[in-house]
């Protein structure tokens, strides 16, 4: 962790990320801050780059997405220009929702969220497949969710 955040800047940040509709009201009140004080800690941590956007999460069980796919890619040549122009590619599509480089014999992850089988075969089949730089792909249906957060270990970070 950075040296330029306190304890008092985590304990922000964890409020945030738990929910980031919070006042800073109620944040100041939790930490037993004026308000004024921890707005300026607020702005100062977001000009500073540590909270990238405040988003809603949606419930994508609840708007019918039911298939999670981690996908695993190997490409046909391993250039930097071939690299480039397929994760130019991938960042279109609004069906993968993460892509990673990998370290060992996949070249990349990709998490892929689809209504349902059908909706992900047609994705693979008319889209992914027909990438040029695609040399193997294999999927890995996630069977049940365990565990799913959108919030960083902070306090392992002290």
């Amino acid at each position: 962790m950075p040296n330029e955040l306190n304890k008092t800047d985590i304990d922000i940040l964890q409020l945030l990320q738990g929910d980031a509709s919070i006042s800073t009201i109620a944040i100041a009140e939790q930490l037993n801050l004026s308000q004024s004080p921890c707005w300026r800690r607020i702005n100062r941590i977001e000009q500073e780059g540590y909270i990238r956007k405040r988003v809603a999460l949606l419930d994508r069980r609840a708007l019918g997405m039911e298939v999670v796919v981690f996908a695993t890619v190997s490409l046909t040549a391993n250039g930097r220009q071939n690299l480039e122009e397929f994760e130019a590619e991938i960042v279109q599509y609004p069906e993968v929702m993460e892509c990673y480089t990998m370290a060992g014999i996949w070249d990349y992850m990709l998490k892929i969220v689809t209504r349902d089988i059908a909706h992900y075969e047609h994705f693979v089949r008319n889209t992914l497949t027909h990438s040029p730089h695609i040399r193997e792909l294999h999927s890995h249906m996630a069977v049940t969710e365990i565990k799913n957060s959108t919030e960083l270990p902070l306090e392992t970070q002290l």
